[in-house]
């Protein structure tokens, strides 16, 4: 079944602010994660909570989608304890149709076919960035929980052959190089 994202999601946009370096909130920005959408730091409360509505503050299960610039990515928010906000430059996408999983959700928007399509439409030629309306009107299939969970496991187990083959031949050249040089000697 294909539907619009936004028939299956509330979209809303980032929190603008500026982190005063200590606070009660982690503010999230784009350089918090690695191009896959992992994050890379360990995140400390930056942001006072003076004036923040409850709307921004981030559940668990929502899907940041960071729409402005070159690097674009989804990724699903995890409460880990700390209370957290987006910045600006993501999209807040808060599933409301429990037939579809938030990791899902990520999967399809972190897909080369779907970043292809949402970058094709982006506007702007310094910044690019990829509008609400583009994203609302995305239409995307989805199809049973099942299905959704054995997409994510062979995902997961197709990047985990990924990470052992790239040290497989990290070792592999260090024992060619170590080879060669017992070879010098």
């Amino acid at each position: 079944m294909k539907t619009l994202i936004k028939d299956i999601t509330h979209i809303q946009t980032g929190l603008f602010a500026k982190p005063a370096g200590i606070g009660k909130l982690v503010y999230l920005q784009s350089k918090h994660f690695d191009e896959y959408g992992h994050l890379h730091a360990v995140l400390h409360p930056d942001l006072a909570d003076d004036g923040i509505s409850e709307k921004h503050l981030l559940k668990d299960g929502d899907v940041l989608f960071a729409a402005k610039g070159t690097k674009n990515f989804a990724a699903v928010f995890e409460n880990h304890n700390e209370p957290s906000v987006a910045s600006t430059s993501f999209f807040v996408i808060r599933p409301t149709d429990k037939k579809m999983l938030p990791q899902y959700l990520a999967w399809v928007l972190n897909s080369h076919t779907t970043l292809a399509l949402l970058k094709g439409q982006a506007i702007g030629t310094s910044i690019p960035s990829i509008s609400k309306q583009v994203l609302e009107n995305l239409e995307i299939a989805v199809p049973s929980i099942e299905t959704q969970k054995a997409i994510l496991q062979i995902t997961k187990l197709r990047n985990k052959e990924k990470s052992l083959k790239q040290k497989i031949e990290t070792l592999r050249e260090k024992q060619i190089q170590q080879q060669i040089i017992n070879a010098i000697k």
